[in-house]
């Protein structure tokens, strides 16, 4: 079976333009545009329903749009079967054929392209070899662990050395210990191979550790695509905010805006954003604006009552309601005018405890904001 011819060398591998899915009175993708670039590994990521998976069953041929393209290598393959689009899949559920030997679950797919079995052996060997099975080849799938059968799907996908690599959930399945095994894996893998890679998850971890980058789902859109760091750092809506690591949130009234920061009035406190940190395209903020204002609790610095360790920073009374120890760090909860906030912090002091009177401080450009 012949895979659909591609034009050459183009910047980006896969192209979806303006993509609509609807599943009877519901709306999975609204009109979406992606952009996978060649050689990267791409992640979607989002909430369950967020349109993640169904965007990449548009790109393997098993769902067709309402409306919109699939280009992959420069062709438009939207009315193109899955066999011709020269695609390896990897599913969250392995997909093993458990009849067959883990050397005969590879060569069916280089059998249906008619690679000749010399060929099968050199490139099943290879393909074993990259993903740490060899010496496996005649086990069953039943005799493996769950590890070792998503390393399996995984060599079975590549061993036909595929244009695309599509990774549905893959590690979902497995425990902690081997999902963080195995992510690392793949990523090593990616980046030996050089395949175009996009994997689906609901893992913000996954996303973040693995990817060139990230896009955020929400409700059958695009919030944002960017780098790891770019998405966590500098998230341009509320909901990557909320949706990728922790969160504070506080409420309250716009004092002052000049082009520099935007203060803000939190109960009987005024603290400043940079005005960069603005999210959304409410811009135009005036005096007396309602407004939320988010920072992760990492960003958080916690100091006795009776400190301050920098003056760059927007200091503001606190008490401690909770502490938690957590191995590397420690998980502080307290009371900020009446609200319950999150600091994480590898600095302790053991005066500390709950009801203790403490200083809480962020600089203005760690701050994100967003109007009401």
């Amino acid at each position: 079976m012949e895979a659909v011819q591609g034009l050459g060398s183009n910047k980006n591998d896969v192209e979806i333009k303006g993509a609509y899915k609807q599943f009877g009175s519901n709306v999975v993708l609204n009109g979406i545009d992606l952009e996978v670039k060649q050689g990267e590994l791409l992640t979607l990521l989002g909430p369950s329903g967020c349109g993640k998976s169904t965007t990449l069953n548009l790109i393997a041929g098993f769902l067709d749009a309402d409306r919109g393209e699939v280009h992959i290598k420069g062709n438009n393959v939207t009315k193109v079967p899955p066999y011709k689009r020269d695609l390896g899949m990897v599913f969250q559920t392995y997909s093993l054929f458990p009849h067959m030997t883990v050397y005969e679950n590879l060569s069916f797919g280089l059998k249906l392209r008619k690679v000749g079995k010399a060929e099968q052996k050199k490139k099943i060997s290879k393909a074993l070899e990259l993903v740490k099975m060899s010496g496996l080849e005649n086990r069953y799938p039943r005799e493996l662990s769950g590890g070792q059968r998503q390393r399996v799907a995984i060599s079975r996908a590549l061993v036909v050395e595929p244009e695309l690599l599509l990774l549905d959930e893959p590690l979902s399945n497995l425990d902690a210990k081997l999902r963080h095994e195995l992510r690392a894996e793949i990523k090593r893998l990616q980046k030996e191979i050089g395949v175009t890679t996009i994997f689906v998850t609901h893992d913000q971890e996954e996303a973040l550790s693995m990817s060139d980058r990230v896009v955020v789902m929400n409700a059958g859109k695009i919030e944002q695509i960017s780098t790891p760091t770019e998405i966590y750092n500098h998230p341009k809506t509320e909901f990557v905010f909320q949706f990728i690591g922790k969160s504070n949130c506080f409420e309250g009234n716009v004092s002052a805006v000049d082009k520099r920061k935007v203060s803000v009035k939190i109960g009987s406190d005024i603290t400043n954003v940079d005005a960069s940190n603005i999210m959304g395209n409410d811009s135009d903020l005036k005096s007396g604006d309602e407004v939320k204002i988010y920072i992760r609790p990492e960003k958080l610095q916690i100091v006795s009552a009776d400190e301050k360790s920098s003056s760059s920073l927007d200091f503001h009374r606190a008490k401690i309601s909770q502490i938690n120890y957590l191995g590397t760090s420690w998980e502080i909860n307290v009371l900020l005018q009446g609200k319950s906030i999150q600091v994480l912090t590898s600095a302790f002091d053991s005066s500390w405890q709950n009801g203790s009177e403490v200083l809480i401080g962020w600089s203005p450009s760690e701050v994100m904001l967003v109007k009401k």
